[in-house]
């Protein structure tokens, strides 16, 4: 039996659609100016959202939330300062929509073109991370699409302090307020009502751990993209720059431990691993590694890992460990185990490195490089409404194309079919 949907959120969503339709006709000159305005009124509001981070920190702590979950709810100085900078540099983006993806004259003399066009309304399901009210907001409008966002209830005082701010933005400018909603209903009924919202939303994006996912996969009747877990892995190679890989692996893993593109399971080439891992795991400081035996031969401290921990992604300072005795085991292994996130290879050997981009099937495939690289801001995109693992409709980093479709324009000249 379906879940009825409220009709306080049915009218919401009505609203939402409404605005949807006016934004998509809007300039880039306009939605440019709406992300500009809604920079400035984030400075604005900057001692309201931050007093409502803050109370969202105390509850959190009062309900006992791990180290892991306080730190991507926080929205310290810095934090702010990049969401801020976000929203303005996804203003200063190209405009994408009504660009013309190709075009063709056809024999008959058809003139046919393929042009970008926003998806409509895009829903987006969060956990704990605040500056993803202001992210997703400024893609949504850059691209043409009215946003209905429905965060965490860890972060939901600070989620509508932002969502305030924005709204008071888009009607500076001309644009409905409704263009951008903050879902206050947090329980899971609600969410469920959300997942079923046919008709109103064209695209929902779901950025959490396993529990959201498969919450998602059993309940949505709407169309979605799944941002997916992240496991990533990092295979050392025999003839690799041992001095790069402990750098690498070191930033991939602590740099910041509570992502999805943070490195979480580590293998290394029989070869290399004595002269490799004693030196890393002492790099690694407050890291718990989990390894096999070879592992535990070479790192005593390390403890030993069940086959649970090579699914994992932990996003904590632990990190599982194996050593293989070639690229093609280090391959198998994260066919086996890998989430189709991000996987990473350190190696000198063109021919390892070509081996691995092609054989390994992940949304994003890295040589020499760290995975925490994989991020919409840091590969040229703006900023990202989050990270595919999927291969339909998009994969990888979503930015603004992802948050397009195409549609066929044709003209004639009297043209009827024979």
């Amino acid at each position: 039996m379906s879940t009825p949907i409220s009709s306080e959120l049915i009218e919401v969503a009505v609203r939402v659609k409404e605005a949807s339709y006016v934004l998509a006709s809007a300039s880039g000159e306009q939605k440019k100016a709406a992300l500009e305005a809604i920079a400035q009124s984030l400075r604005n509001h900057k001692d309201e959202i931050v007093q409502a981070n803050y109370t969202d920190l105390e509850r959190g702590r009062r309900s006992a939330l791990t180290n892991t979950q306080l730190d991507r709810l926080m929205l310290d100085e810095r934090r702010f300062a990049a969401m801020v900078s976000g929203v303005e540099e996804v203003a200063s983006l190209a405009d994408v929509v009504g660009e013309v993806v190709n075009g063709y004259v056809l024999p008959n003399g058809l003139k046919v073109q393929r042009v970008r066009v926003p998806l409509g309304v895009v829903a987006i399901v969060y956990e704990n991370r605040p500056n993803v009210t202001a992210d997703a907001t400024a893609l949504c409008i850059k691209s043409g699409n009215a946003v209905m966002l429905r965060g965490s209830s860890q972060a939901i005082t600070t989620n509508v302090a932002i969502g305030e701010a924005i709204a008071v933005a888009l009607t500076s400018v001309g644009l409905p307020g409704d263009c951008v909603r903050v879902i206050k209903d947090t329980s899971r009924e609600g969410a469920i009502e959300f997942m079923r919202l046919n008709g109103y939303i064209d695209c929902l994006i779901p950025r959490g751990g396993p529990s959201l996912i498969a919450a998602i996969k059993e309940n949505a009747t709407v169309p979605y993209v799944l941002d997916g877990d992240g496991n990533c892995h990092l295979y050392v190679d025999r003839d690799c720059d041992i001095e790069m890989a402990r750098n690498i692996a070191v930033n991939a893993k602590m740099q910041r431990p509570g992502v999805c593109n943070a490195l979480e399971t580590l293998l290394v080439h029989e070869e290399i691993a004595p002269k490799f891992l004693p030196f890393l795991a002492r790099d690694l400081k407050g890291v718990e590694i989990r390894g096999d035996i070879e592992t535990f031969n070479l790192v005593s401290d390390s403890v030993p890992a069940t086959e649970e921990d090579y699914e994992t992604e932990f996003l904590d300072l632990i990190l599982a460990v194996r050593i293989v005795k070639d690229l093609d085991e280090a391959i198998a292994h994260i066919r086996r185990y890998s989430s189709g996130h991000s996987e990473a290879i350190v190696t000198n050997d063109l021919r390892a490195a070509d081996r691995f981009k092609t054989e390994v099937d992940a949304a994003a495939v890295l040589v020499n490089a760290s995975s925490r690289f994989v991020d919409g801001n840091q590969l040229g995109l703006g900023a990202e409404i989050g990270i595919s693992t999927q291969k339909l409709h998009a994969r990888g980093p979503m930015g603004l194309e992802a948050l397009t479709s195409v549609k066929y324009v044709i003209e004639g000249d009297g043209h009827v079919r024979l």
